[in-house]
């Protein structure tokens, strides 16, 4: 019976396990290899509670910036500080580490439904399906899963929920985190959309400076700040705030092209 222990989901952990040993060490090379994952604040991670933890983050690939974060996190809890060297540490998995992804992007194929089977919470969008604009109601199961996932562990969420930079962050999120009451961890990532596809499956471009920046949990009155305060608090907190947009001169575009040659390794 040991052997086929499920986790509140149905997955067999030990099947779960063994997928993201193979997957781990498939795509170790994309972040320490044919590009350099550049790692800060990742002694946060160790101190962390096992359970009711949500990490948000800003979103540029579908499937590389999850990959990236079990890679992060599985080497932080084995001792590593700001480091993935030696693949090593996948071997015994986080196995209680879940991620929110759009339901149709999970049943889009084999590949997709294996990446599901490893921790997907996969829910229905309610502003956008199969390419088109809509506006449907929140499907309760959808929030059911994933306080049945706090519960039994971490969570990643894009609370923008695309790729695209700089949208306005879903207030789907800040309910989450007034009922919930998990810590909330910000990430913030940079260079995935010019190293990988849009997937995040295909490696578009080496030897670019993938950044990765782990801060420290946000402080949050979840009795008293309202769902707009805490959306404004998540958008300055994973950099995606109107207000990091502004207009460059041709002068700034120029030097900061110049620097992102330099950055390349």
């Amino acid at each position: 019976m040991g052997l086929f222990k499920r986790n509140p989901f149905g997955h067999i952990l030990i099947l779960k396990k063994w997928l993201i040993r193979l997957f781990g060490v498939i795509s170790h090379r994309r972040f320490r290899g044919f590009n350099e994952l550049q790692i800060v604040g990742s002694e946060i991670i160790k101190d962390l509670p096992d359970t009711n933890v949500l990490f948000i983050s800003n979103h540029q690939t579908y499937f590389a910036d999850v990959v990236s974060m079990f890679h992060v996190f599985n080497a932080s809890l084995s001792g590593r500080v700001d480091s993935i060297k030696n693949v090593g540490y996948i071997w015994n998995p986080k196995l209680n580490m879940y991620y929110v992804a759009a339901k149709e992007t999970m049943k889009a194929g084999l590949l997709p439904k294996i990446f599901a089977y490893m921790g997907s919470i996969s829910i229905e969008r309610t502003w956008r399906s199969e390419g088109q604009d809509i506006n449907r109601q929140v499907k309760m199961s959808d929030i059911s899963s994933i306080a049945k996932a706090l519960d039994d562990g971490w969570v990643i969420t894009f609370p923008q929920g695309t790729t695209t930079p700089f949208k306005p962050v879903r207030k789907g999120t800040a309910h989450i985190i007034k009922r919930y009451k998990p810590v909330v961890v910000p990430i913030v990532i940079d260079g995935f959309r010019r190293s990988f596809d849009k997937k995040g499956l295909r490696i578009k471009k080496k030897n670019i400076m993938q950044t990765f920046e782990i801060k420290a949990p946000l402080e949050i009155d979840y009795e008293n700040e309202s769902f707009d305060d805490i959306v404004t608090k998540i958008e300055y907190a994973i950099e995606q705030h109107p207000s990091f947009l502004k207009v460059l001169s041709k002068k700034a575009i120029k030097e900061q092209e110049e620097l992102d040659k330099l950055r390349k390794w």
